[in-house]
């Protein structure tokens, strides 16, 4: 499978079902931390569950609708990065993203999106436009597309339903002008 090198220590490396134990591990132990903002918990109970999503993502690549990465950092799975589909005829996608807690504060995942979209969004693919989108109280994954220059386009208000509450999501997006005037 390809790879996609952040650093010397960190890579990017498009999911196999081979990772569902070190996936699901990595998200069961990180379930509280993880709770608080994806609301996909309570359907990863099992190692099956997580092999489930990978088959999903595998079909989703095979589909032509992108693919979707796990992070690696010294040897260990660190979180996941995809996108949830392309638009190919308005050219344009939005990305996803996790991370364990105990990968936190490494610029791992800055460095795994900004090499996303090096390689694959506005590299392979040509497209010209990719979103992201965070609950609004969910500073560290803002922070992400803050820190690569994205725009904040708005605020949807009462997007996802976490559980037990709904939360507003912001709205970022990065345009393939933009992001090549920032890279050179």
């Amino acid at each position: 499978m390809r790879r996609i090198p952040i650093n010397e220590e960190t890579f990017l490396k498009q999911l196999e079902l081979s990772d569902a134990a070190e996936m699901f591990w990595l998200t069961d132990t990180n379930r509280p931390y993880l709770k608080e903002w994806l609301p996909w918990l309570n359907f990863t109970k099992r190692v099956e569950d997580t092999s489930h999503f990978i088959q999903r993502t595998i079909q989703q690549h095979n589909d032509n609708q992108g693919i979707h990465y796990g992070i690696w950092h010294n040897g260990r799975l660190a979180g996941t990065l995809g996108v949830h589909n392309i638009d190919w005829i308005n050219k344009k996608t939005a990305i996803g993203y996790w991370l364990g807690a105990q990968f936190q504060g490494k610029g791992l995942m800055t460095g795994a999106v900004a090499a996303y979209m090096d390689q694959l969004i506005f590299g392979s693919w040509g497209l010209e436009k990719v979103t992201i989108q965070a609950a609004t109280g969910n500073y560290r994954s803002r922070a992400i597309p803050e820190r690569l220059g994205f725009q904040l386009e708005g605020i949807l208000r009462r997007n996802e339903f976490l559980y037990d509450h709904f939360v507003d999501h912001a709205v970022y997006s990065m345009l393939k002008e933009e992001w090549l005037a920032r890279r050179s």
